[in-house]
Formats: C-alpha cells, structure tokens, sequence
C-alpha cells in the first residue's frame, strides 16, 4: 500500500532519503537546491511558485518524490503557454493556478518521477501521475504540466492521457576528446577559425578566466556575481529572482557541483557565469558583467565549459534554452519534451489540436538546424 502525501516545504522530507532518489547526481533535483530557493524566497508567494511536492512511501520508507508547485503565473518556465492562458482569459475562464512539475527557473531536462531503483517502477509511475491529476480536479487548477521530463519517462506520461509538447535546445556532446583542440579538429575549417578568433579576442584583450569549485568561491566573489546576475535581468526589464542567500548556500551545500567562472580585467572582476554539474552533465544557468568585451560572453559561457567539461569527462554540456548561436560553437539541435494535462475537455481538445500543427513544425525546424552541423563528419 503506497502513502501519497503532499508537501509545502521540501524540508519536510529527509534530505538523505530524497537524495538516494536522485540519478546522475542532478544537481537541480538534489535537496539542497530546491531548499535553498525556498529558504531565500525565490520561491513562494512573490514570485508564483508554491511549493507542493509529492512523496510516496511504502511501509514507511520513501520510494519516490516528484518536485510540484502550483503556479499562478507562467514565469521561469520555459515551456511558453502564454497563447494558452489568453485563450482561458477571452473565454471568461481562469488558466491559474495550474500545477507544475519542474525545476523553477531551470529548462534543464531531468527526472520528475525520482523512484527507488528496486521497486516496480512503472507501478509507483502510474500512482504519482494519478494522484497529481486528482489533485489537480479537486484543487480547482486549470490543468497540469511535467516540464522537460527525460524520455524514458515518456511512456508513463502519454499512457496517462498526457499530451506531449516538443520543443529544441542546443546541447554539446563529448565523445571522448583528450583536449579543447581535438574538439576543434572535429569542426570546419570556417566553424574552427571562428571560435579561434573568438577566444583569442578575449586573450588579446588582456582578460584572465577563472574557473572555481562552489565551496571555494568567496562571500565577495559570490557579491560580485550576484550583482553581475541582477545587472543582466535589469537591462531586459526582467525579474530577478535568485539572491545572494540563494547563490552562498547552494555555493556551500552542493561544493564542487556549482562551478563559477569569472573574468578579470587586471584586478577587477567584470564578468561572470554560473554552471553546474552531474556526473556526467554540466548545465550553463546565468550570465552577467558590467563591462562589454567582444567574445567574452562566449568565452565564460560556452568555451569554459567545454573545457571543464573534457577535462572533467563529463558526456553532455547544456547551456541552456534557445539560441541558434550556438550550433556554430559545437552545440548541436536537441528536442525536448514536455507533458500536459488540461482539465477542461473542450480547452483539452483544442490544445491537442495545436499541437497536431505544432508538433510537425518543431521536429522540420529541428531537421532544418542539422543543415548548419558545424562538424566535419557528421
């Protein structure tokens, strides 16, 4: 007999118990994350997103979680259904809340249904997605969302009635290369010479890269980022939403998974960015500086992280959402996926409908970005 249980504050569950759910290490799935948004208000009340997490325990013992918030707007998501929500709005209907299974702030793909390794998986599945389906009929929420969810667990959510929305990142691949340099020698001779500009810009310049674990970065080092990350959010009239509370404890409590990377002109800090790691994956989150230098943006974001991440052996870098960009530095077209439950059948009905139409486009411009392949042989 499986216990559901629903919780507004992931502290209420052990941290080593929801820890030993969480594959490939993945830093936005571990506790510790997910706590230090709620201990540092990046979540809650303010910004729309209030914790809701699911547990399901068997005889006492914890055998799988699921991160949940109800939502009350569709900020940090990622998986834009703004057309959805205005369709609600001119119909006289109200679109939030809606529950939301996702990583706030982070399109990163990962597990949503974390299960036990020795336990019927399928099983426990099929129980986490009916009980947030039955608590989004008795909440009153105008429907339900898993948000890039890895494609192993495709399966459970398309058997569940779940609708499944594609969408398109940029991610890097490792096949083993010894160095950066071996990395170029896979690309044209165009793609190649580009990114040598690129990076000697940087040198020629005079600007010094570190790159240092999370527990290493100091209380200052952390304000200077800080104020880098506020700087970008406020030159797009966007909201930051992570603080400096948030940036010291996952600094300190997840160590060398959070990698910051900083850049010196002389003495001074002008610049960084922000990446985490699995074991096997690095993530690029955040990007700021308060001098404008042409290339370091690629430098700190893209070019650092390849090197950490061969040097590393890490398999996969995920810089983050959008940015055809990036094709020409290494990335290459990767779809991602998402699952939708509307509970108004007529509203159901006509999302499923554009996304009969969506879902051709999304897979033909996929196929389209493979023509800008930077690599030699593939």
């Amino acid at each position: 007999m499986m216990q559901i249980d629903f919780h507004t504050s992931i502290d209420a569950i052990d941290a080593p118990e929801w820890n030993c759910l969480v594959s490939d290490d993945n830093p936005f799935l571990r506790h510790e994350f997910l706590a230090a948004l709620e201990h540092h208000g990046c979540v809650g009340e303010r910004f729309g997103w209030l914790p809701t997490h699911l547990s399901v325990r068997q005889s006492g013992r914890l055998i799988g979680v699921s991160p949940l918030y109800f939502k009350h707007n569709s900020y940090g998501e990622f998986v834009f259904d703004h057309a959805w929500a205005d369709a609600y709005r001119q119909n006289g209907l109200a679109y939030f809340p809606k529950l939301v299974s996702a990583i706030p702030y982070t399109p990163a793909t990962g597990s949503r249904l974390l299960i036990a390794p020795d336990v019927d998986a399928q099983a426990v599945r099929e129980q986490m997605i009916a009980s947030v389906r039955a608590l989004t009929s008795r909440s009153g929420a105008s429907s339900l969302h898993w948000l890039f969810p890895p494609l192993e667990e495709a399966e459970a959510f398309t058997s569940a009635g779940l609708s499944e929305r594609l969408g398109v990142q940029f991610h890097w691949h490792n096949p083993g290369y010894a160095d950066f340099e071996q990395f170029l020698a896979e690309l044209t001779t165009k793609r190649r010479k580009n990114i040598r500009q690129e990076r000697r810009k940087v040198k020629d310049a005079g600007l010094r890269l570190r790159r240092i674990p999370g527990n290493e970065v100091t209380p200052e080092e952390w304000r200077l980022f800080e104020r880098f990350y506020r700087k970008t959010f406020e030159e797009r009239y966007s909201l930051p939403t992570l603080n400096l509370g948030f940036f010291q404890e996952i600094g300190q409590t997840l160590g060398r998974q959070v990698v910051l990377v900083l850049a010196y002109e002389g003495a001074h800090c002008i610049a960084g960015a922000l990446l985490y790691r699995s074991r096997d994956v690095l993530y690029g989150r955040h990007w700021g500086g308060i001098s404008h230098h042409d290339s370091l943006h690629f430098e700190a974001c893209y070019y650092q992280g390849i090197e950490y991440a061969i040097a590393e052996g890490l398999r996969v870098f995920e810089p983050g959402a959008q940015g055809e960009h990036k094709i020409w530095r290494g990335f290459l077209p990767t779809l991602t996926r998402s699952y939708h439950w509307i509970e108004h059948p007529g509203f159901r009905q006509g999302i499923d409908n554009f996304l009969s139409q969506e879902t051709p486009a999304v897979l033909d411009y996929y196929r389209t970005l493979h023509s800008s392949n930077p690599f030699k042989n593939t």
